[in-house]
C-alpha cells in the first residue's frame, strides 16, 4: 500500500512506470487539481482547462517509463507542459488573451452577499489577468496564485530568475492599475 502523504511525485511516477496502478491514482489525485487550476487561470475557460489538464496528465503517463529522476520535479515538468498546451490553444484559436472570465466556485458556507462579492472579485481578477501579456500572466499566476518559487517558475518558463522577477513585477503593477479603479465596487474600502 502506498503512503500518499510521504511518497514524492517522482517516486510515484517511477512506481507507475513499473506497473503500480495505485501510484497512478495517488499521483492523479494529487496533481490534477493543480494542473486544472493552472490551465484555467491561463485560459479563463473551464472546458478548455479540463481538456488541457487531461492532455497534460496523459503526457505524464506516456513519459513515465523514460522519466529520469533528479533532472526535474514532476510538478515543474507538468506546469511547463500545461503552459505550452495553453499557449498552443490560444494561438490556434487566434486569441492572444482569453475571452470572457468565469467566476470561481462559490464557498457553500458564505452568505449570498459574500458569495456575490467573491465572484465579482474573482471575475475582476480574471479579467485583469486576461489583459496582461501572455508571459506576464503566466509568471504572475505561477508566483502569486500557484505560489511557486521564482527558480521553479524560471525552469517552467525557460527563462532566468531575473526575468521572472521582472515579469511578475510588471504584471503586478499592471494588475494593480487595472484593479485600483474597482476597489470600492469590489468591497475594498478603508
Amino acid at each position: 500500500m502506498i503512503d500518499d502523504g510521504q511518497a514524492t511525485d517522482e517516486a510515484l511516477l517511477v512506481l507507475f512506470a513499473n506497473g503500480d496502478r495505485a501510484a497512478a491514482g495517488v499521483l492523479t489525485a494529487r496533481l490534477t487539481p493543480r494542473v486544472y487550476a493552472h490551465a484555467f487561470r491561463l485560459l479563463g475557460n473551464r472546458a478548455d482547462a479540463e481538456d488541457i489538464a487531461q492532455e497534460a496528465m496523459l503526457r505524464l503517463w506516456r513519459i513515465a517509463p523514460d522519466w529520469r529522476q533528479g533532472e526535474a520535479r514532476v510538478s515543474t515538468w507538468l506546469y511547463r507542459v500545461v503552459a505550452n498546451l495553453c499557449t498552443d490553444r490560444l494561438r490556434r484559436s487566434g486569441r492572444t488573451t482569453p475571452l470572457d472570465s468565469v467566476a470561481e466556485p462559490e464557498d457553500p458556507a458564505a452568505t449570498p452577499v459574500q458569495s456575490m462579492q467573491a465572484r465579482l472579485r474573482a471575475e475582476a481578477l480574471q479579467e485583469a489577468l486576461n489583459q496582461l501579456p501572455d508571459r506576464q500572466r503566466q509568471a504572475v499566476v505561477l508566483r502569486h496564485i500557484e505560489e511557486l518559487a521564482n527558480p521553479e517558475i524560471a525552469e517552467i518558463m525557460g527563462i532566468s530568475v531575473e526575468a521572472v522577477e521582472s515579469l511578475t513585477a510588471r504584471g503586478k503593477r499592471r494588475l494593480s492599475a487595472a484593479l485600483i479603479q474597482l476597489r470600492e465596487e469590489l468591497g475594498y474600502v478603508e
